[in-house]
Formats: C-alpha cells, sequence, structure tokens
C-alpha cells in the first residue's frame, strides 16, 4: 500500500501540505495529529480520497511505536512524507516555562529525528520527503531561543540526512520560511507582538506551501520564500552572528 503521511496536519501549514497529497496518486493519506475533529473536517473535503487519522502525540514514545506498528501491519510503503508537526513560545528564556522548553525541544528535535528513523524502512525507492524547517535556524533569536536552537538542530539533521540519501532517488528538502501567517505564530505570540523585522517578512501559508512542493519535485536542498528570507539566510553565512545579535537583543 502505497501512502503520503502528514504530521501536524490539523492546522497550518500541516492542512495545505495534505491538500497537495490529495491531488497525488496514493492509495492511503494518513494524517497524524492530536485533534481528531480537525483531521476529520480537512477528509471530509475530499471524499474522493481515502484518509487515514492518526490522533497520535509524538513526543509519547507508546504512540511512536504504535505508528510503527501499524506501518508494519499494512505494510506500508511511504510515497510522500511531509513533517510539519512543531512548536515554540515567543519570550526571553526566564519567561519560558520548563513545561513548554521541554515540549519545543522534544517535538521540534527529538520527534522530527524518531519519526523519520521509523518511517525509514517503509521509504519507497522514490520517496518525496519534506521537513518544516524555519529561517529560525540560520540565526540565534533572543526573544525565541529555544525554537531557533531546535531549528537550527532540525536543518543541521535533514542536510546531513540528505547527504547521506544522495546516492538513492529520494527527495528531501528542508523548509526554511520567516514567519509565516498561521496559528502557530498565534499560540508563540501569545500575548506578545511580533517583533518589526518578522513583521516585514510575513508570508502567506498557501504560498509558502506551493513554493516547497515544487522546490521538492525539484530536490532542492532548502526552499526558502522571499526575498528578506533569501537576504537573511546569505546574510547569515557572511557576517558574525554578533552583528545580528546587537540589534535583536531587544528591550530589558
Amino acid at each position: 500500500m502505497e501512502i503520503g503521511t502528514i504530521t501536524g496536519a490539523s492546522s497550518g501549514m500541516g492542512s495545505l501540505f495534505a491538500k497537495k497529497a490529495a491531488a497525488e496518486s496514493l492509495d492511503e493519506i494518513w494524517l497524524i495529529a492530536r485533534r481528531r475533529e480537525r483531521m476529520r473536517s480537512l477528509a471530509k473535503k475530499y471524499p474522493d480520497r481515502k484518509f487515514r487519522l492518526l490522533s497520535l502525540d509524538l513526543c509519547n514514545d507508546q504512540d511512536l511505536d504504535s505508528l510503527s506498528a501499524l506501518l508494519e501491519k499494512e505494510n506500508a510503503r511511504v510515497k510522500i512524507f511531509v513533517h510539519s508537526a512543531g512548536m515554540g513560545k515567543m519570550g526571553k528564556i526566564r519567561d519560558i516555562s520548563t513545561s513548554d522548553l521541554a515540549a519545543t525541544i522534544d517535538l521540534n528535535c527529538k520527534s522530527l529525528a524518531v519519526v523519520n528513523s521509523i518511517l525509514y524502512p517503509f521509504y519507497s525507492e522514490d520517496a518525496r520527503l519534506i521537513f518544516m524547517v524555519s529561517a529560525a535556524a540560520f540565526l540565534p533569536q533572543p526573544g525565541f531561543s529555544a525554537y531557533a536552537a531546535s531549528k537550527a538542530f532540525a536543518l543541521s539533521y535533514v542536510r546531513a540526512f540528505r547527504a547521506e540519501e544522495r546516492h538513492t532517488r529520494k527527495k528531501i528538502t528542508a523548509v526554511c520560511p520567516g514567519a509565516v501567517k498561521t496559528e502557530f505564530l498565534q499560540k508563540a505570540l501569545g500575548d506578545g507582538k511580533l517583533p518589526f523585522y518578522k513583521r516585514l517578512v510575513l508570508a502567506p501559508p498557501d504560498r509558502v506551501v506551493d513554493k516547497a512542493w515544487r522546490d521538492n519535485e525539484a530536490n532542492k536542498e532548502i526552499s526558502v520564500y522571499g526575498w528578506g528570507i533569501h537576504l537573511t539566510e546569505v546574510a547569515a553565512k557572511i557576517l558574525p552572528h554578533r552583528v545580528f545579535l546587537h540589534f535583536m537583543g531587544g528591550k530589558k
């Protein structure tokens, strides 16, 4: 059975990637998220496609074991995988709760690597793999420290994975947008305000997903949307990070 698998599928860009997968020739599309009702509403929009709704917590070892067992039971071949699950909280380190800190690291780092390892034996030879990372991976970010650090891990991991698989037919892409107008951004902000430099590059989610899909089809290593983020990526490679940190330190 040839399938597409999408994590973080209940909202935001995960749901938009599900729409992309629905246009592909797949036997089933497995949607993975904690909010089943959201996934059910999404699946109803495509009555001619077969969805499997998996209410899993990717930070829970038992749920991860159940995913592995289901893949084995169904003899699944994963043709498309999109890892879109993620979280983060804006605020200074002293103000972020330890529970939010742990959840950010577990979901953005641990689950990305573990889910990829679980799926690896089931990837088809020409699988398309898309990992939602972030432009936050390019630089440390005061006021968003754990999130940026977790995305630096994610980008390093995906690039290494792609290098390991360079002699296969897999297409592996790390998607690194700036701020995107989604439910994730609202949750990350809480009662705070989006920094000015992030507002300048605020992107519509459908365009980010469209470009990510095209870039993965072209087997690009990194997908970056918007001139502002392209400029940031280049500048972060040239200038010392302390230059950026001087301006990003924020108020006391």
